[in-house]
């Protein structure tokens, strides 16, 4: 009966352990805020029509973007789609920098590996 008061306090110490370990692997898979997922997913909806199924592959899609691309990362080619789209000399800074080029291509990469995933 000597041991049980220790035993249980290892077995409280290991749980703790484990949880810090799990709830640290969590944040850093989902480190994509909750309203950019939302407005990828929206996106996406819009592109490929607005059922059920189309949420879950979304859904989906948005996920496997999240584990293979930093959120920063992520960021920065959505700042070079939106900016790419401006008119004139300041567009075109997006449009040709090896940087934009870069991001972008990393973006196109993730997703078209979502999309072998998810659809």
């Amino acid at each position: 009966m000597s041991y049980v008061r220790p035993v249980q306090f290892v077995i409280c110490i290991f749980g703790a352990l484990i949880s810090s370990i799990a709830f640290g692997q969590a944040d850093e898979l989902n480190d994509y805020p909750t309203a950019t997922r939302a407005d990828y997913v929206f996106g996406c909806m819009k592109a490929n029509g607005e059922t059920q199924h189309t949420l879950d592959q979304c859904s989906c899609s948005i996920d496997v973007v999240a584990s293979l691309l930093p959120y920063d990362r992520y960021v920065t080619a959505e700042t070079v789609i939106r900016m790419a789209q401006v008119h004139g000399n300041l567009g075109g800074q997006f449009r040709s920098s090896a940087q934009a080029a870069s991001a972008l291509k990393d973006l196109r990469s993730a997703q078209a590996e979502a999309e072998v995933r998810c659809f």
